[in-house]
């Protein structure tokens, strides 16, 4: 309360404010709005997984299977025993197939075979 207000109501102590969150959209480099949306997980996709039609980077175990539905992109490993599939955006996806032509994954073979 200040000074010069009219209110008779006493001011209250002085307390420790918290840090400001704001829940305001954030501003991208182009001036537009940038939307956060949380990823579902298969199960909330609600995704049959034996009828996702699957592309394989190959036959042998251990091969990347990608599968699209909707917006989502799923990817998985040819006999993994846990079955564990993640779940990406298109922006996500589109990033990582940009990393992998300009070669940024090239020496991560030689970091796990030594």
């Amino acid at each position: 309360m200040t000074a010069d207000s009219n209110d008779s109501t006493p001011a209250a102590p002085h307390e420790p404010q918290a840090s400001h969150v704001s829940h305001a959209p954030h501003e991208s480099e182009a001036g537009q709005s940038a939307r956060v949306r949380q990823k579902p997980s298969v199960a909330e996709l609600g995704v049959d997984l034996d009828a996702v039609q699957w592309r394989r980077s190959g036959s042998q175990p251990g091969a990347i299977e990608v599968g699209f539905v909707d917006e989502w992109v799923l990817m998985r490993v040819n006999g993994d025993p846990e079955g564990r599939v993640l779940v990406y955006n298109h922006d996500e996806w589109e990033a990582f197939l940009d990393g992998a032509k300009k070669g940024e994954f090239d020496d991560a073979l030689a970091d796990v075979t030594g």
